[in-house]
């Protein structure tokens, strides 16, 4: 099945007094409400692969349509306006050292739980040539129903490193 990656609207550039006007009317936010996100640098093997994986991932997660984050880049991706976000190619988390640390496997997948303060939680999956993360909203704090949606793309695209 062929994929055409569909992106999410930017703003056009304005005049500065336009834009401030355009703001101020609408009472919006420079960004839409799409959140900003860093952009991982992996190596030239783990983009390969996030890469492919950008390709697979769904259009939707748990009803929620696909809406990536800024800046515009095939290792971010991001689905209801930042309630769930995913990274591809992020480095080794430090707590995957850690025996006592939790994880679960979604449909195959295993991933590292991180629960953060006043956030929700982040999972990072486990042995894969690349590391994929996802941050999910506090609504989401003990499910990880959308973890699924995940599992076929991440397996058919990231290797084991096993």
């Amino acid at each position: 099945m062929t994929h055409t990656r569909r992106r999410s609207p930017r703003f056009r550039v304005l005049a500065p007094s336009t834009a401030a006007f355009v703001l101020a009317v609408s009472g919006c936010s420079v960004g839409g409400g799409q959140p900003s996100v860093p952009v991982p640098t992996p190596s030239p093997e783990a983009a390969g692969y996030c890469g492919k994986l950008d390709e697979a991932l769904p259009e939707t997660v748990v009803g929620l349509e696909r809406s990536d984050p800024s800046p515009d880049s095939e290792l971010t991706a991001g689905w209801g306006d930042g309630a769930i976000v995913l990274r591809c190619g992020v480095p080794r988390p430090a707590r995957m050292d850690d025996s006592q640390a939790k994880a679960v496997d979604a449909d195959g997948v295993n991933w590292l739980l991180e629960q953060r303060e006043d956030a929700g939680p982040r999972f990072t999956t486990t042995y894969r040539k690349a590391y994929v993360e996802v941050t999910l909203g506090t609504e989401y704090a003990h499910d990880i129903t959308p973890l699924s949606a995940f599992a076929v793309p991440v397996r058919r695209t990231v290797p084991d490193s096993l």
